[in-house]
């Protein structure tokens, strides 16, 4: 990767880092999920700017963005769209949703009915709509941020594994430390600070960069060592469900983008280990009631890298 690429990756997260203080790892996790073409799930408590993260990403790459919010009467086609009947010619047209957009907000996901929830499986795997036997091309780029508040809350309906398995990380924001917090009660609001950003890279840009991601070198060695945390999952003591094949796919993929991030063209260890938790923590199933970070995180202590 040139150097001016890598240089407008770092103005990307300071501007990001302007928006969102002392959340320096969580930006650049957001960052490297974009780059791996992946879908970003945001879990978090209401007002710690999850929706300025998306809208702050959104801009800061000149993406064209759209905000939809998830409630229990939202029904699959004011997400997607519609065809409908035009008396001029007597024949049907698509009229597009506002699924059909580059940076896709999907605010409090789990406040929607799973049918409307269900309504984004394909938009995620697929990059597409389909309509009455009609193929509708999303474009690209195209990054899903969903944000859900705990399921401990009122209101909220339990995102399926499968709907899980389609975003490539999970993140949680937090509170602030008092340090940062301390500057954002002093500095503007965050809309002020949001019509204030300017783009740091555009599409085009952004997509060369996404081209690079697959070409980043990964050693047989490393690959062994993917392979043996992917069956620590599987082997059944402490997982009762371990990871799939498309989830070791999406390690490797955000190991890769994270090393890129980083201005490397070949993974360290490091690497995957930066993203393992979020990656697989939101995948996994533990046999007993444990939050599947920890249990990540507990995995990921006891596998040797090398054997």
């Amino acid at each position: 990767m040139s150097t001016h690429i890598q240089q407008r990756l770092e103005n990307c997260l300071d501007t990001l880092g302007s928006l969102i203080l002392g959340k320096e790892t969580q930006l650049k996790l957001a960052l490297c999920c974009l780059l791996a073409r992946g879908h970003l799930l945001i879990e978090d408590l209401p007002g710690m700017g999850k929706t300025t993260l998306a809208h702050g990403i959104a801009k800061v790459f000149a993406l064209d963005y759209n905000r939809v919010q998830f409630t229990s009467d939202l029904l699959p086609a004011d997400l997607l769209g519609a065809s409908v009947f035009d008396a001029r010619d007597s024949s049907f047209r698509f009229h597009q949703g506002p699924v059909f957009c580059q940076v896709l907000l999907a605010d409090e996901l789990n406040r929607a009915s799973p049918k409307s929830q269900s309504a984004l499986l394909e938009v995620m795997e697929e990059r597409q709509v389909s309509v009455d036997g009609a193929r509708h091309l999303l474009p690209e780029p195209f990054l899903v941020i969903g944000t859900q508040n705990p399921q401990s809350q009122s209101g909220t309906f339990a995102l399926p594994e499968s709907q899980l398995d389609r975003f490539l990380m999970r993140l949680s924001l937090g509170y602030p430390d008092p340090q940062a917090e301390r500057k954002l009660l002093k500095g503007n609001s965050g809309r002020e600070l949001l019509d204030g950003l300017t783009s740091s890279m555009n599409a085009e840009q952004l997509l060369e960069v996404q081209s690079l991601v697959p070409k980043v070198r990964v050693s047989d060695l490393l690959l062994d060592y993917v392979q043996r945390l992917v069956a620590r999952t599987r082997d059944g003591q402490e997982c009762s469900t371990g990871l799939s094949p498309r989830a070791a796919l999406a390690l490797l993929n955000s190991a890769k983008s994270w090393a890129l991030l980083h201005g490397r063209d070949h993974v360290l260890p490091e690497d995957i280990q930066a993203v393992f938790a979020p990656v697989c923590g939101h995948r996994l199933v533990g046999r007993e009631e444990t939050d599947g970070e920890l249990l990540a995180r507990r995995i990921l202590t006891s596998v040797d890298v090398v054997a």
